[in-house]
């Protein structure tokens, strides 16, 4: 479909004040997520919090039914979360691990999930493995043949890593993970919402992701998927009455659906929100937003690879709505405090967030400016001037 920029730019009133580059971070919601918010906080002030809930039950249980639509899953096998770390780490934790077990992994793995690989390998004896990268800089696959093996129990990569726009394989890993028998666990945190994600044809049996960046949803929201096939073969680190019900002073029951890893406190406003941002997201079409997002990205790169000392620093032979570079002689930190005095929104990555792949590519940090299908063409035409006006 064509996109109404205009339109959609009119229904993201904040555009109009600053130039928002950092959509990897938190995108600007449309107005019906703003109001489906603060109307639902409105009814909570009015009759009450539980009781605001319950007027609400079909439209949260409709939420399920979008996530599910948005990434081509069951809403059975959908769990609401906080957050995308939320989300992964209680698919990663439900996992058990023995000495000599192997975790692979990408070079550009975010630090959230490797911190958690090197606890687990500390209590259990478990390895974790790197896979190379390609000469593109994605996810190798002749060397994730290589190290498929026995001893291999998890494959968890992340799709968009932080710190550019590469995209990693993940269909051609989870064909792989497949074959193995091997469970794939894909973080997709910066992927859902500005990529079409079907979790049948990338073959996943766990992901995760974050309402607040591509998805335009509210802050504090997120969801996992989990495959039926796998949910009974894992019971979450931590347990209570909403994902397990108590039937005997000595007895539990895990419920049988992916819920078994929600907990029973949410965020009723920023889930209802969460579903008004996917149900958006889903009018206007996932490979209609794809489109829109890459060729902004492509535009931005091109022209940053004009601007004396700047080098783009993407890697990967596909790529999506994320633009990392390096001015020379400028610090990331203070060439995003000169553009954000210009009213431009850009955000920093650093050695912290993906330390192999800094540490391999000699990189102190990057300035990372994300755009988004509301972004427009004067917006990068004013960024690369402002950028070029040291």
């Amino acid at each position: 479909m064509t996109m109404d920029i205009a339109a959609l730019r009119r229904d993201t009133p904040a555009c109009a004040s600053f130039v928002h580059f950092n959509n990897a971070g938190a995108s600007l919601p449309p107005a019906v997520v703003v109001d489906t918010v603060v109307e639902h906080l409105r009814r909570e002030a009015a009759v009450g919090g539980y009781e605001a809930e319950e007027e609400a039950h079909a439209r949260l249980e409709a939420v399920y039914g979008a996530i599910a639509r948005l990434i081509h899953a069951d809403p059975d096998e959908i769990a609401l979360v906080e957050n995308a770390t939320r989300g992964w780490d209680m698919a990663f934790y439900a996992l058990r691990f023995r000495p000599g077990d192997r975790i692979l992994t990408a070079r550009a793995e975010y630090a959230s999930n490797y911190i958690a690989f090197l606890q687990v390998a500390r209590r259990t004896g478990a390895e974790i493995v790197p896979v190379p990268s390609d000469e593109s800089g994605a996810l190798s696959l002749s060397e994730l043949d290589r190290l498929l093996d026995e001893r291999v129990k998890l494959i968890a990569v992340t799709h968009v890593p932080t710190n550019g726009g590469l995209v990693n394989p993940a269909e051609a890993i989870g064909r792989r993970a497949r074959a193995a028998g091997v469970p794939f666990l894909l973080d997709a945190c910066q992927s859902v919402g500005q990529l079409p994600v079907d979790v049948e044809a990338i073959g996943c049996d766990m992901l995760s992701a974050t309402g607040r960046k591509y998805l335009r949803g509210p802050r504090g929201t997120g969801f996992l998927y989990v495959r039926r096939a796998l949910l009974d073969r894992l019971e979450p680190p931590f347990l209570d009455l909403r994902a397990a019900t108590w039937t005997a002073p000595d007895q539990y029951t895990v419920r049988p659906d992916a819920r078994r890893f929600e907990n029973w406190e949410s965020y009723v406003a920023g889930r209802l929100g969460l579903g008004a941002a996917v149900e958006y997201a889903l009018k206007l079409g996932l490979p209609a937003i794809r489109d829109r997002v890459c060729a902004l990205a492509e535009r931005l790169r091109a022209g940053l690879a004009e601007l004396p000392g700047v080098a783009v620093r993407d890697l990967g032979e596909q790529r999506c709505g994320i633009v990392s570079f390096t001015k020379a002689g400028e610090h990331a930190a203070a060439v995003k405090a000169r553009l954000g005095a210009q009213a431009i929104h850009v955000s920093v990555s650093t050695v912290g967030g993906t330390r192999l792949d800094f540490e391999a590519r000699g990189l102190p940090d990057l300035v990372r400016a994300s755009v988004h299908y509301y972004n427009d063409e004067a917006e990068i035409d004013r960024f690369l001037g402002a950028l070029a006006a040291a």
